[in-house]
């Protein structure tokens, strides 16, 4: 399976660059074409329709799907510690002994379990140490369930709208460049922060090998689905005018401006919400010469591919 999507992934590749070197080969053209004088020569395709498969791309930290701090809950001194950072602890296990003692009374020791399943991640004191209670207390160790991990990431408030919980998502790390892992978005943040228009956005992902740990920096990449059946076309089409954008058409043998709203884009191909429609004769060369409603000179043209893919957002 993964080598007919490596294969399908290059196809893809070889008929991109060898559509572009057609435009670039045909702009040459347009270039060298002497015609006639007032009229500019341009190239032209329909407008077709087709699929683009949409992601988004984004940079998270990995965290314990658990991380808890382990307290004792009555003050004393630390006499014993069971466990050490590394090892394996169940719930409601024993980690460490606090004596109770003050001067002139005697308790009972006290024995500090761990509040979850997990790995002890940190140790914070030592024996002979005065501990207390949380608020604010002092805590023994660290506690981190590594069986699952979450990847934490940063969505912009405008990509908030394509993401969803249950969302699959592939993670890759610096530490496992050749591997891929999976996980499904868990938890997206109600709130946004009014600093970085940015919402936290959690995935979980299964780490039954533990290979990811926490504090790894990690690529991670959204499947948002597929939009099918719309009107796509170059990027490189599109003038900008800031927030106006346009292209070019040819209609009745002359130049004809056509203002477009764009939607998601993804390895040069760009959604055309509203502006033009499938079978217009998109200018694709020579846009930046023309003038509207001056006549032009069609000089090459094809049809371009009705089926495109791809999508990073």
């Amino acid at each position: 399976m993964k080598k007919l999507i490596v294969i399908l992934i290059v196809i893809v590749a070889v008929i991109l660059i060898v559509y572009r070197v057609k435009v670039v080969l045909n702009r040459t053209r347009l270039q060298e074409t002497t015609i006639e004088k007032g009229i500019t020569p341009v190239q032209v395709e329909l407008v077709k329709k087709g699929n683009l498969s949409l992601s988004l791309n984004l940079m998270g930290d990995v965290k314990g799907s658990e991380e808890v701090d382990v307290f004792p809950k009555a003050p004393g001194k630390l006499v014993e510690l069971k466990v050490k950072e590394g090892d394996r602890v169940k719930k409601d296990q024993v980690v460490a002994v606090v004596d109770r003692d003050v001067d002139g009374m005697k308790f009972e020791l006290a024995e500090v379990t761990s509040p979850v399943s997990g790995m002890v991640a940190k140790k914070y004191l030592d024996i002979g140490a005065q501990v207390s209670p949380p608020s604010p207390g002092t805590a023994l160790f660290q506690v981190i369930n590594m069986d699952q991990v979450k990847v934490v990431v940063n969505v912009v408030e405008e990509e908030l709208r394509d993401v969803r919980l249950g969302k699959k998502a592939e993670i890759k790390v610096d530490a496992y460049p050749d591997r891929l892992f999976h996980g499904n978005i868990s938890l997206i943040s109600p709130v946004v922060n009014p600093l970085s228009r940015t919402a936290p956005v959690e995935i979980l992902v299964p780490n039954p090998d533990q290979l990811l740990k926490p504090g790894m920096y990690a690529g991670v990449t959204i499947d948002l689905g597929e939009k099918k059946d719309i009107v796509l076309i170059p990027a490189y089409t599109i003038v900008d005018q800031g927030q106006n954008k346009k292209v070019f058409v040819v209609s009745e043998g002359k130049a004809m401006s056509r203002p477009v709203e764009i939607g998601s884009s993804k390895d040069g191909w760009v959604e055309i919400k509203s502006g033009l429609a499938e079978n217009d004769s998109l200018i694709v060369a020579g846009q930046n010469q023309v003038k509207v409603n001056e006549p032009v000179k069609i000089v090459a043209g094809s049809d371009t591919t009705s089926s495109r893919k791809g999508g990073e957002k």
